[in-house]
């Protein structure tokens, strides 16, 4: 029961998901919408231009319907009449046309915004699938848009019928009227009529709106499953990420032990933790670590050193303080100044031995290591 909750679309979907379906161009619309601020847009503009409108349409009859009998005889003055009468034709369309094509970029932004996606462009041969499409005809969605679409259709059907049977006379009157007049009137019938069948259309789109949102949502819904899937693909599949923090360690390590025969000395304590230093006058302020390691990594470090014939201090606190409170690369802390101080010069020491002979140095004994700075209570 659990898995099959799981496996159930009840959760809403994550916004990596929304976002993946915009990509796809998956997003909510609205053809009411569209075609209400379409019709809106026009009618507001027959309203506002329909005596412009009806001036240059009344211009094109009057300059179509007068010739003279030489001309009716000849073909380019025809082509010349024709032409007149489609640039007066556009001159009266083409603010209305104009108003249409910025209402018909602008509708969408509406809901959804724009959408640019190739992907939705994109053929796919599923969309051929009989079985899948007859399933689609028959499914859910198909009967709600066919429901939608009855109802709207009896709804501004019966506002068109109650608008032009109240309307009839004037229509009727229309012929016996003028043509500089009949126009005119023409076009406030048809703003009239409109205007209220555009208020039907407001009814319709204030349903279909949330419906379309509310199906989008729905359409996008994840299961847990999937939001766990999410998350993993996000965040990476936590077994690769402990390989690639396996490999950036071994890679971090074998960077620090190719660091070990640049050192002056190794201090250990005596064999769990080992930890090597460098210090260049002209270059540092003050001594740094730049290796250290415990266990087998500081058995790793004595073998490295000694290879290299590198000195060798068993100095335990100095070498569980300095493994404890110093990262690698990091200068030591100023109260181990002088404990470091003397390990170097020892070290120093040796060296010219080795060089030039002489007395052996006298190993450090009892180094000033701050008893704060040395977690005695740790394994050493």
């Amino acid at each position: 029961m659990a898995e099959e909750s799981d496996l159930e679309k009840t959760e809403p979907a994550s916004p990596r998901r929304l976002e993946k379906a915009h990509e796809e161009g998956q997003v909510a619309r609205s053809r009411e919408l569209v075609t209400f601020v379409m019709l809106t847009t026009a009618v507001a503009a027959l309203w506002a231009m329909g005596e412009v409108m009806g001036g240059h349409f009344g211009s094109a009859m009057r300059n179509g319907l007068q010739f003279e009998r030489a001309s009716a005889f000849d073909a380019s003055h025809m082509m010349v009449q024709a032409g007149t009468a489609i640039l007066h034709a556009l001159q009266a369309l083409m603010p209305l046309l104009v108003l249409m094509l910025v209402a018909a970029l602008v509708a969408p932004m509406m809901l959804g915004g724009w959408l640019l996606s190739g992907k939705s462009l994109a053929p796919k041969f599923s969309k051929l699938n009989p079985v899948a499409g007859i399933s689609r005809m028959f499914s859910a969605e198909s009967l709600a848009e066919l429901l939608k679409t009855i109802v709207k259709s009896l709804l501004i059907g019966g506002v068109a019928w109650w608008v032009l049977s109240g309307k009839l006379p004037a229509i009727m009157g229309l012929m016996n009227e003028p043509v500089t007049s009949a126009l005119p009137h023409t076009l406030k019938l048809v703003v009239v009529c409109c205007t209220l069948i555009i208020a039907s259309l407001l009814l319709v789109a204030g349903i279909d709106v949330p419906y379309q949102l509310w199906s989008h949502a729905r359409k996008l819904r994840m299961s847990r499953e999937d939001l766990r899937q999410e998350q993993k693909e996000s965040d990476g599949d936590p077994q690769v990420k402990a390989q690639i923090r396996r490999q950036q360690q071994q890679m971090a390590k074998r960077r620090m032990m190719a660091e070990v025969p640049k050192a002056d000395i190794i201090v250990t304590n005596p064999t769990h933790y080992a930890v090597a230093l460098k210090y260049l006058d002209k270059e540092m302020r003050a001594p740094r670590v730049i290796a250290k390691g415990a266990d087998l990594v500081a058995l790793r470090i004595r073998a490295m050193a000694e290879e290299n014939r590198i000195p060798i201090l068993e100095a335990p606190p100095l070498t569980r303080a300095l493994y404890r409170h110093t990262q690698l690369g990091q200068e030591i802390p100023v109260a181990l100044y002088a404990a470091v101080a003397e390990v170097l010069a020892w070290a120093y020491q040796l060296q010219r031995l080795h060089s030039e002979g002489g007395e052996a140095p006298r190993t450090p004994q009892n180094l000033p290591v701050p008893d704060s700075l040395d977690p005695a209570g740790s394994p050493a």
